[in-house]
């Protein structure tokens, strides 16, 4: 009987909570999503909400200076990081509308002191990040600066200016690039004959009403209400420095209220046509006909089957994000000043305010799993199946599998919710069970002699796997010099752990995989391959991050 009226009490308390909910206003319901960031010694942030061309809520909570007790409103200053973009696609296309440039120019006909790549540029590969260009941001960090380092315009143009080899083809592919829209700045000014700075305040900040608005082109400018930026180590906030002089790619400065009214432009036109802005929202399909979200400046999806376009913003501490839902006019928008917020809540307001919008989930069919004959499989000993025990690494997206004996059959652990038997088929070849697709998995060696695993779904191109295997740690130590980068490292053994070593980043540890093959958990490093010339001698490294490719460092021969 107790157990009843303690449940009866439970399922009364839920209910009276669902009630409270549904009584809530909505901006209540928003005000409740931000209460842990509503605190007089935290680092907070600034929303606005938009609907039909007007802003409906907004509001700050939290702390913009933590050493001034300064209190966050919607007329708080934050540096924008990435969302800066679209303000620089838009400045190109107005230049376009102006008939002073066009997309399908070369940038070479702008910029002639970029190097020649042998390759065609165009402004739409920088706005579409499908320049192969590689990324400033990882090319500095890999040169040895921090982002509480002075980096101005002038050294992003020098670094590029010693680039020797794009990462792709222009126009190939989708690699997020924060160089091109450097560029692209740089090209609204040479073409305008103003600074960036000036041609978007005349052209985009002052016509809107953006009062609180600019591009940040010199780092020791004083900016009223302005948010400080910072990070948060276990209970405590620390600063996180920005020094940036650099526009394009980031470093707008504006506020919850401004960036209002630039949303509410794209529906209710002060600046710019709506040619332009249809330009802005459609994105780029590659040559081979794959479609893509990327847009100009902007992404384009859906959520919840509802088209959104969105952009975020992370430079330092600060954490933004800009939502648009065209098809209902309504925008929502974050602007954070603390590393540890989660920029994602912008979408937890759409949901208080567009669910009856939303598409209802759709049941999802279970695929068939694919069946092989049973008679197909053969018996191997525990011993034959040991050899092929171990942990490999995918040589192109660069990830992780292990392989090991459960119940006397191998198994291909993904992670702790996913694995999936092998059986065998030949001495060296695996069947997975248990999956919607006929995989097979065999296990041989590369042309190197490096133990790999091929797993092949279907009758589509083997991805390769490289087995981990202990190396000759010794034939990799000394001094490798970047010439467009200007820097060096010394790969070197310290407690049998191989490490880079750098003048300002200190000691990098290094994971060895196979011959010649290293990785990282420092994502600057995540694929490392040595290089050999004809008589098998190592003399050079390539490293690869996501935003750069096979970035060359030779080896420097001893003085004797």
């Amino acid at each position: 009987m107790r157990y009843l009226f303690a449940l009866l009490f439970t399922f009364q308390i839920l209910i009276l909570q669902a009630q409270d909910q549904v009584a809530m206003s909505k901006e209540q319901q928003v005000d409740q999503l931000f209460a842990t960031w509503s605190k007089p010694h935290k680092p907070g942030v600034a929303i606005a909400i938009i609907q039909n061309n007007k802003i409906t809520y907004a509001k700050g909570y939290g702390q913009a200076n933590l050493e001034y007790g300064i209190p966050i409103t919607p007329n708080t200053v934050f540096h924008a990081a990435s969302l800066s973009k679209q303000f620089t696609a838009f400045s190109v296309l107005l230049l376009a509308k102006q008939g002073k440039l066009s997309l399908d120019d070369e940038v070479k006909k702008y910029i002639p002191e970029m190097p020649d790549f042998g390759k065609k540029i165009t402004l739409r590969n920088l706005a579409t990040h499908s320049s192969g260009l590689r990324d400033q941001w990882n090319l500095l960090r890999l040169a040895g600066w921090r982002s509480g380092d002075v980096i101005t315009k002038t050294h992003i143009m020098t670094l590029l200016k010693h680039q020797k080899k794009l990462n792709f083809e222009p126009g190939s592919q989708f690699s997020y690039c924060n160089t091109g829209y450097t560029l692209l700045a740089e090209i609204v000014a040479r073409v305008s004959g103003q600074s960036f700075a000036e041609f978007t305040q005349a052209n985009i900040f002052k016509p809107l009403g953006m009062k609180n608005s600019m591009f940040y082109d010199d780092h020791e400018k004083i900016v009223k209400n302005r948010a400080y930026s910072y990070s948060q180590h276990k209970k405590r906030f620390k600063k996180s420095v920005l020094n940036f002089a650099t526009v394009g790619a980031t470093s707008l400065f504006t506020t919850a209220n401004d960036l209002s009214l630039w949303a509410m432009n794209f529906k209710q036109l002060k600046i710019g046509s709506k040619a332009i802005f249809e330009q802005m929202q459609t994105t780029m399909k590659l040559p081979n006909g794959k479609k893509t979200r990327v847009a100009l400046g902007q992404f384009v999806g859906h959520y919840k089957g509802v088209k959104v376009v969105y952009h975020s913003g992370s430079d330092a501490g600060y954490r933004l994000y800009l939502v648009r839902f065209p098809q209902h006019n309504f925008a929502a928008m974050v602007l954070s000043n603390v590393a540890s917020f989660r920029r994602s809540l912008v979408f937890r307001i759409a949901d208080i305010y567009l669910k009856q919008h939303y598409e209802k989930e759709k049941k999802r069919v279970k695929k068939e799993k694919f069946v092989h004959p049973s008679s197909s499989f053969i018996k191997l000993s525990q011993d034959k199946l040991k050899a092929f025990t171990g942990k490999y690494w995918e040589t192109a997206e660069w990830y992780n599998r292990k392989i090991y004996i459960k119940e006397g059959a191998l198994m291909y652990y993904r992670n702790k919710k996913s694995e999936t038997k092998l059986l065998p088929i030949s001495p060296n070849e695996f069947k997975m069970i248990g999956d919607t697709e006929n995989v097979s998995v065999i296990f041989d060696k590369n042309k190197q002699g490096n133990a790999r695993m091929l797993v092949k779904i279907n009758d589509r191109k083997p991805i390769e796997f490289l087995k981990y295997a202990p190396i000759d740690l010794n034939v990799y130590a000394g001094k490798y010099h970047s010439p467009e980068l200007s820097t060096n490292y010394t790969f070197a053994i310290e407690n049998n752990q191989p490490v880079l070593k750098h003048f300002r980043l200190g000691i990098i540890p290094l994971v060895p995989i196979a011959n010649d093959w290293f990785t990282s958990k420092n994502y600057l490093y995540k694929r490392l391959k040595f290089v050999r010339n004809k008589r098998h001698q190592v003399v050079g490294f390539q490293v690869s991050t996501y935003r750069v490719q096979n970035l060359y460092f030779e080896r420097v021969k001893p003085q004797k």
